[in-house]
């Protein structure tokens, strides 16, 4: 009796790291293109984070909230990642795109019978949504991510970002001043055409 009550509580073993971290890799995956701007990036980005977590599992493992403390890696490295890169000559990598999705009627389509358009406008609007959110700081973008996005609060978000309540509310605000700013001016620029 006791060797069966041995074998099934070494069955019902805590999860490993790969485990957990493979399960929050979708949502990592989508969070890092919010903060990496394309696909390819993020990848890179996810996968530095998992090396630099893999380090050390066990305060990964032993964390309440793993999604929030893998989110804070991925966000390190993002920013990291971005202060490498700036010295470089970057080519805007989402005309390209957005002339594709603009192109081959793709824009009549949703509106034009109101059904389901094969994903476009989805798409569409994570593009605009990447492309908006490259605008910001990498630290306004994540607290934007984490709070309008992932549904943590303002306290949760600052804890996860391990800053200031204030501090976390005043880069949200300040995210959202500007991705208004952003978007009115995307509006004036559109009416004058």
């Amino acid at each position: 009796m006791a060797d069966a009550r041995a074998s099934s509580a070494s069955s019902a073993a805590p999860p490993t790291f790969d485990e957990v971290f493979c399960g929050l890799l979708p949502r990592l995956y989508r969070r890092a293109v919010m903060l990496a701007g394309s696909r390819q990036s993020a990848e890179d980005v996810v996968h530095e984070a998992y090396l630099k977590l893999a380090a050390r599992p066990q305060r990964f493992l032993a964390h309440p909230e793993p999604y929030a403390y893998a989110f804070t890696a991925v966000l390190s490295v993002a920013r990291d990642a971005y202060r490498k890169d700036r010295r470089q000559v970057l080519v805007d990598g989402m005309e390209g795109v957005e002339e594709a999705g603009a192109g081959g009627g793709a824009g009549a389509v949703p509106g034009a019978s109101g059904g389901w358009d094969g994903g476009v406008e989805r798409r569409q609007a994570e593009i605009e949504a990447v492309r908006l959110l490259g605008r910001l700081s990498h630290r306004q973008a994540g607290i934007v991510i984490l709070v309008d996005l992932d549904g943590y609060t303002i306290d949760q978000a600052a804890k996860i970002m391990k800053v200031h309540r204030g501090t976390a509310a005043r880069h949200r605000a300040r995210a959202l001043d500007r991705l208004r700013a952003y978007l009115v001016e995307s509006e004036h620029g559109q009416a004058g055409r």
